[in-house]
């Protein structure tokens, strides 16, 4: 963390999406609505399998009331920031904060692709093996399920972040970004880099050949069943969700490549923000709707907590105004 007048690094300076104060009031305004957005519709789903005690017992529920929870994380992790520094810049963001923000952004990520791993999962048993499939998922097991998805997610990148960590910053101490990210901060870096650039590879290509292959092979025994079925309804219906389940994987997936597998560069920068703004900001707020849009029991307890709601505020006005 030495810099070369023998100061050390102790912040660093965000430098955003470098555009004039007119541009910055329509992106804090944006992205303003944008988290509160996905903060209503990420809290909607779990309150509903909270409230529902027959929802609240299905894997599918659990997966998804998690899986909610996660892109709240997510987005709270990337999206405060930001505005903060859009409405006061520069972003100066101390050592240990920016190295905070980049371990829960990865962390974040990685049980992210593992949760998908295990929707895909329930989906396959749940078409596969119907008959089986209570016995094969059941509620405990799903919670055991849920827990290493959380687990494994936060202690994949513990150690390379620590590493990270370690290494000499040779300056400047401005990052070409509006997030603490593992290229720009690399960039930072002076040499002995040692085998902590490829370890960190390692470990990033490791969780997409664990979980892509699977995905694929469970959906694609998914979609092989679903066809050799002889019940139109009941086919069409399991094609919908299944549909809408990889349009989820597709979104996530298809933004880390553009990310990650891309070629760098000065000229990748301001890609490099863009694809990170969609899968940080715009994803999460995609997702709920993109899981229940079609999916009638969530429609069904929705309709049914409304209306109670509004009978529960119809007795109330009713009662006040007997008071009166």
């Amino acid at each position: 963390m030495e810099l070369p007048n023998g100061t050390a690094v102790q912040e660093f300076i965000l430098l955003g999406f470098g555009i004039k104060q007119p541009h910055q009031f329509l992106l804090v305004t944006f992205f303003t609505i944008l988290y509160i957005l996905t903060l209503a519709e990420n809290i909607t789903i779990i309150a509903l399998v909270l409230l529902d005690a027959h929802l609240a017992q299905l894997p599918m529920y659990i997966l998804l009331s998690n899986f909610s929870w996660l892109e709240i994380c997510y987005v709270t992790t990337t999206v405060p920031r930001m505005l903060l520094d859009l409405m006061s810049p520069p972003g100066v963001i101390s050592f240990n904060a920016c190295f905070f923000q980049f371990y829960i952004f990865f962390s974040l990520g990685t049980s992210e692709s593992f949760f998908l791993s295990a929707m895909a999962l329930d989906r396959y048993l749940a078409i596969c093996h119907p008959l089986r499939y209570p016995q094969m998922i059941s509620q405990h097991s799903c919670y055991t399920l849920v827990a290493a998805c959380w687990t494994i997610g936060f202690l994949w990148y513990l150690i390379p972040v620590i590493l990270i960590s370690k290494l000499s910053f040779c300056g400047p101490n401005i990052i070409d970004h509006f997030m603490c990210d593992i290229g720009p901060i690399l960039s930072l870096a002076c040499p002995p880099f040692g085998n902590i650039p490829s370890f960190c590879q390692i470990a990033m290509n490791a969780v997409v050949l664990i979980n892509v292959p699977f995905v694929v092979a469970s959906y694609s025994t998914v979609i092989f069943t679903l066809l050799k079925k002889s019940n139109q309804g009941s086919r069409r219906k399991a094609f919908s969700t299944v549909s809408f389940h990889l349009m989820v994987v597709t979104l996530f997936y298809g933004s880390v490549a553009a990310m990650y597998l891309a070629p760098g560069g000065e000229d990748q920068s301001g890609l490099t923000k863009a694809v990170t703004v969609f899968y940080t900001a715009v994803t999460p707020s995609l997702n709920p709707p993109i899981y229940c849009l079609r999916n009638d029991q969530v429609k069904e307890v929705l309709c049914r907590v409304l209306k109670k709601r509004v009978r529960w505020l119809r007795r109330k006005e009713t009662f006040g105004t007997i008071l009166l």
